[in-house]
């Protein structure tokens, strides 16, 4: 494998970056809270993350989804002080999970996550996204947006044909490069507006920012409840996005560092994003789609992707100019990348070499892949609700167990 300069660590860095930009904006975004303190505290997340883990995990932690709408509505009925309370006991609640790890050991957990959960669950992971990367490439009622689809054409084949004819460190860089070229294509089809580019200053953060930062947090019961709870089920994801992660770079996360290290790493990042005012945090798929693309799995890269993120929250043109970029072009990008990472089940499963001529594998595979993809989220109480991912794992965790192994 080629060696990589710190330059071209730099430039992998900021490929990394623009993989996770959409998805960490965009929750602050649907909750009402602030996009450069969800930036702010993804990077410090990820660096505390690398630290509890020992470096040695590829990583990136981003603002969950899972807590959109706890998040919203505690927002809107109380404020940001108890938002900050209740994602603080969410990082909590996964620090005690991890302690519960630590002591009933890694082989334990293990036996509930054997290849023929872990592969389905993983293609359930990237095909759950699949629509979300078709609705930003421009697909919507039956049809495609001509100049949508003109850019994000333009995206995929450019990644498709830097991975495969490309040569030395211009193939491990096929993202940065087709999100140039799509940018550049976009700013000639008018789909970008630089109105908000002059607009913004150079350094500093907005007075949103700043109140988000000095709020102080408040310990409310409902919001505890309301937001906290969330993380029992993040749980299970968690344990999938370890396991893609670890299939995607050949090594087991499980062993070595942990998946009590893993879970301690998301819990003091997400109590210190309550602290700070963002949102909680949680391992991104998008940027274990990236190792994938890149096959470059140096943990230092994504921290320096941390530190961009951290820069970029005080850095007010250079975080519009990632902001203008055309939902298209991410859309392209996300194709490729979400389509990668179910195609890490799909391998899973081939490396197991599981026999699927028996019903057992057969029956729980099948419940995993049509709860997983067709479930969106099921309301169980109040504001916490089960993505259809939770459901499908659980139900392969337990059918794992009490399905004999003959049948």
């Amino acid at each position: 494998m080629t060696e990589i300069t710190t330059k071209g660590k730099l430039i992998l860095g900021l490929q990394h970056v623009l993989a996770m930009f959409g998805a960490t904006v965009l929750v602050p975004f649907l909750t009402g809270m602030n996009p450069s303190i969800a930036l702010l505290t993804a990077g410090v997340g990820t660096l505390l993350f690398h630290t509890c883990t020992k470096g040695i995990v590829p990583v990136f932690l981003g603002s969950s989804f899972a807590f959109i709408g706890a998040i919203s509505l505690v927002l809107r009925e109380s404020g940001v002080g108890a938002v900050k309370g209740g994602v603080i006991a969410a990082g909590v609640v996964y620090i005690v999970m991890s302690r519960l790890v630590k002591i009933y050991g890694v082989e334990k957990i293990k036996s509930f996550f054997p290849p023929v959960v872990v592969g389905p669950t993983i293609v359930v992971i990237g095909l759950r996204l699949s629509p979300t990367a078709l609705s930003m490439a421009g697909y919507s009622n039956g049809h495609f947006d001509g100049k949508s689809l003109i850019v994000s054409g333009i995206v995929v084949l450019s990644m498709i044909g830097i991975s495969i004819l490309g040569k030395s460190f211009f193939k491990l860089v096929p993202i940065l490069i087709s999100v140039i070229l799509g940018y550049i294509v976009s700013i000639f089809l008018g789909m970008v507006d630089f109105t908000p580019i002059k607009e913004a200053g150079w350094i500093g953060l907005s007075s949103d920012a700043l109140y988000s930062l000095v709020t102080v947090p408040e310990f409310s019961l409902t919001s505890i409840l309301a937001i906290a709870p969330i993380a029992l089920v993040v749980f299970i994801e968690h344990i999938g996005d370890i396991t893609t992660n670890g299939a995607v770079v050949g090594k087991d996360f499980f062993a070595n560092p942990g998946i009590s290290r893993t879970l301690l790493g998301d819990g003091l990042a997400t109590v210190v994003a309550g602290f700070l005012g963002g949102p909680a945090n949680t391992t991104y798929g998008e940027n274990t789609g990236v190792l994938a693309v890149t096959k470059v799995y140096d943990p230092s890269i994504l921290r320096i992707a941390a530190c961009y993120a951290i820069g970029l929250a005080f850095i007010g043109k250079f975080g519009v100019i990632l902001q203008t970029i055309p939902a298209p072009v991410m859309g392209g990008i996300s194709v490729i990348l979400f389509g990668m990472i179910a195609s890490v089940g799909m391998r899973t499963l081939i490396e197991a070499q599981l026999d699927f001529s028996h019903s057992r594998n057969l029956i729980i595979s099948s419940l995993i892949l049509v709860f997983g993809i067709g479930i969106d989220n099921i309301v169980v109480w109040r504001t916490v609700s089960l993505s259809g991912l939770a459901i499908a794992a659980l139900i392969g965790v337990i059918l794992n167990k009490i399905f004999p192994e003959n049948i």
